[in-house]
């Protein structure tokens, strides 16, 4: 598995921390604090890119930088 950038951001809507990786779609988790979302997006991670490659699904490469905000 590569090294793919996680963002983690508190949502005070949901009152819970949420880790992203944005370079796969739709690929997050929640936690309640940072350290549980980040273990809970590594999962997510996990089995994101195993179903991808059930499904035969492209996965993309790590850019191994970081992304840039607009």
């Amino acid at each position: 598995m590569g090294k793919y950038e996680i963002i983690i951001y508190w949502s005070a809507e949901d009152a819970v921390y949420v880790a992203e990786v944005p370079e796969l779609p739709g690929c997050m988790a929640h936690g309640k604090n940072q350290r549980e979302a980040l273990a809970n997006v590594k999962q997510a991670e996990t089995l994101w890119i195993r179903t991808a490659k059930e499904f035969g699904d492209a996965i993309p490469e790590p850019k191994g930088r970081r992304l840039v905000f607009a």
